[in-house]
């Protein structure tokens, strides 16, 4: 009995014993418990806690706010053909509006990126799971997922650095987005900022890059092959990668069957499309030819009327210029023609300008797009510059019918200006003197004008030409002072831009318009940032003075080889040509003439400016030569199907007062009063005169030329002399 007692007395021992133990090993296991639900808490809410903070300090910006570099384009006046592109280095990105995207293309960009985009909350519990383990284990490819929301707030705001702190940001932003933003604007975000190779950013850009034509253009299947390419832009391109490009196309197909977005009948018919060949695509080539020289000249006139650099390179302007196509056409096709038949280094410059607005229509500065502007250039204008003094002298009064000796005259310092000839025509009309560009009669009355020099400059600038030019202070005149006799033969440089310019205030009866590139600056959104005003201009010279030198300018054109415009239409026109110093070769030859409806500038020389320019064949070049066939061809194809307009009726110069203070003038016949554009009554042949007897002089020698109508000499470094056309 006793042995049973103690045993079971034993056994109740051993079990309260192993009762307490298990209360022991309990109460050891709550702490472990304890401290692993705190540290899971702890794992769970201070991360949340760390996002709501996040979440409630960040600032996500509207829709609109992010700018990102962007094409801007220009354009002709026809806002439809492009001559030039500015592309920010960032890239070649277009901006669209997420309606010119046409729906199949955006459901294969959904299919091949985020597939539940329209139901997510920004994010991908899955896929930023993969990009966590990725940055522990150190292997990019387990990462991945991301919606398009994280997609976008990784390129726009947050960078593509691979850090935790970089992936959380992106999370919190992506989240805070979806919650302010509309899906639309997100996607329209994406769609515009998202690479798709060939340095194209967003869907227009690449549309171009991969299809030359617009994203509202897209079929199905191409829209396909863009959306195939934003996981892998370079290794998926078809020309790179033809069977996983064509895989993946594959993929964004089947995918947007099971969106329920294609059905699958349509799908069964649909076959992979042709690509560019990304050889004859560059991004980045911006202007090519002389469109280079006006993207030149539009972004300087961006920067006058207050359009900034960061509005062209984010806000994808569309910039709509002067230029008329069937202008332009004419006037590169016929550069092109003649400059062919001449030596390597023949170079042109042409530009031409409406009067009236002061829209330069045509504009040509060389073939090479980032070469020397020649349109831009100061060159030497050779007789060219006669038409100004000889609009001083009408502006003081001094009539076309004013008789002025041709025979040589004397220049201080003993220096003889001669004709081309040495010889001359006697005493002639002015009008007759700027038709056969008489050297001696000009300097006479330039010498006539009440301030000599002085007023051909001053009616030079006044017209239009530049005040200042790169590298020059100050034009026409002499360190500052007043300019020397050659001024009215051409000796100082002024800019075909400048020549057309003045030609077509001329043109415009005596009222100067500035002249400019930008008609029109829009956003890639419509919105209207500038539209130039015209506005009545400025009067620079008198209605009757303007009305005047374009009739005595209207027969040099058929004077000149034959170059009268087609039709019969009427110009006003005049040659030039400067010498290559005394060595009897020429190395600037001009043409300069207007209708009413557009003022044409030519010049032609040689790549250096240095060198003498030769005619097709060998000879020397003058203004009635390459010059005027230029002009000619780029006039008439400018004016066709245009109809015909006349210049005024010139009404007379009648408020002289008598010889001029010079005395130069044989007779100074002032017309009797008539109605305004009265044609005034032709002057009477002068009495004869003793020729004076004059001490023998020095003559410069002349070498003659085989050219029938030679056109300039230069008897002193600068001093340029013009022989008749």
């Amino acid at each position: 009995m006793s042995d049973k007692k103690n045993t079971s007395s034993t056994g109740s021992s051993r079990a309260a014993d192993r009762e307490k133990k298990g209360i022991g090993a309990r109460a050891r296991r709550h702490p472990i418990l304890t401290t692993a639900l705190g540290a899971l808490a702890a794992l769970i809410l201070i991360p949340l806690g760390v996002f709501l903070v996040a979440y409630a300090t960040v600032d996500v910006p509207e829709p609109g706010e992010l700018t990102s570099a962007q094409v801007s384009a220009i354009y002709a006046s026809d806002s439809t053909t492009e001559l030039a592109r500015v592309v920010p280095p960032e890239g070649n990105r277009r901006q669209v509006p997420l309606e010119e995207v046409p729906v199949h293309v955006q459901n294969a960009v959904l299919a091949a990126e985020d597939r539940e985009f329209w139901t997510n909350q920004g994010f991908s519990f899955t896929g930023f799971g993969r990009a966590v383990i990725g940055q522990i284990t150190g292997n990019p490819s387990a990462g991945g997922g991301s919606t398009i929301t994280q997609q976008y707030v990784k390129n726009a705001l947050v960078g593509d650095e691979h850090s935790y702190v970089r992936k959380a940001r992106e999370l919190v932003y992506s989240v805070k987005m979806t919650n302010e933003w509309a899906k639309e604007d997100i996607l329209s975000a994406y769609l515009n900022t998202v690479y798709l190779g060939r340095n194209a950013y967003g869907v227009e850009a690449a549309s171009h890059a991969y299809f030359n034509k617009s994203i509202s253009e897209l079929t199905p299947e191409e829209g396909a092959v863009l959306a195939a390419t934003i996981q892998l832009p370079s290794q998926l391109d078809p020309w790179n990668n033809p069977e996983g490009a064509q895989a993946r196309w594959n993929y964004v197909l089947d995918g947007m069957v099971e969106m329920d977005v294609l059905p699958e009948t349509e799908r069964a018919g649909l076959h992979y499309p042709e690509t560019r060949n990304p050889a004859e695509y560059s991004a980045y080539t911006e202007a090519t030819g002389t469109n280079g020289m006006i993207k030149n000249h539009v972004m300087d006139e961006l920067k006058r009327i207050g359009i900034s650099e960061e509005d062209v390179t984010t806000r994808g302007l569309r910039i709509t210029t002067t230029i008329d196509m069937q202008a332009q056409n004419a006037t590169v096709d016929a550069v092109h023609a003649n400059l062919a038949q001449l030596q390597e280094d023949a170079r042109a410059g042409v530009v031409s300008v409406e009067p009236g607005t002061g829209a330069v229509r045509a504009y040509f500065g060389g073939d090479d797009a980032a070469g020397w502007d020649y349109g831009n250039a100061a060159l030497q204008t050779g007789s060219t510059f006669k038409i100004f003094g000889l609009a001083a002298a009408l502006q003081q009064g001094i009539p076309l019918s004013a008789v002025y000796d041709s025979s040589p005259v004397r220049l201080p310092g003993n220096i003889v200006v001669n004709n081309w000839d040495g010889g001359s025509a006697g005493y002639t009309t002015l009008s007759e003197a700027l038709k056969q560009s008489f050297n001696t009669s000009f300097i006479r009355l330039q010498d006539d004008l009440i301030n000599t020099t002085q007023d051909t400059a001053d009616m030079a600038h006044a017209l239009g030409m530049a005040k200042t030019l790169p590298g020059v202070p100050a034009t026409l005149t002499e360190a500052g002072e007043q300019p020397y006799e050659g001024i009215i033969l051409g000796q100082y440089q002024s800019r075909p831009l400048d020549m057309a310019t003045a030609l077509a205030t001329l043109a415009n009866r005596g009222v100067w318009h500035e002249t400019y590139f930008v008609e029109r600056v829009e956003t890639s959104d419509g919105e209207l940032l500038f539209q130039h005003e015209a506005g009545e201009g400025e009067r620079r010279v008198a209605e009757v003075v303007a009305d005047n030198l374009l009739s005595a300018m209207e027969p040099i054109a058929a004077y000149s080889n034959g170059n009268a415009l087609a039709g019969g239409r009427p110009s006003a026109a005049k040659t030039g040509t400067a010498q290559l110093g005394d060595t009897g070769r020429n190395k600037d030859a001009w043409m300069i003439g207007a209708t009413p409806q557009l003022a044409t500038a030519v010049w032609v020389g040689t790549a250096d400016n240095t060198t003498a320019i030769y005619n097709q064949w060998g000879g020397n070049m003058f203004g009635a030569g390459s010059p005027a066939s230029i002009w000619k061809a780029s006039m008439d194809g400018a004016h066709e199907g245009k109809e015909i307009r006349y210049f005024a009726t010139p009404g007379p110069i009648n408020f002289g007062t008598g010889i001029p203070s010079g005395g130069n003038a044989l007779s100074y016949i002032p017309a009797p009063p008539a109605p305004v554009y009265q044609a005034p009554a032709p002057a009477p042949e002068p009495e004869p005169v003793e020729e004076p007897v004059e001490e023998p002089v020095e003559e410069v020698p002349f070498e003659p030329v085989p050219e029938p109508e030679p056109d300039t000499i230069e008897i002193l470094p600068g001093l340029v002399i013009e022989l008749p056309n």
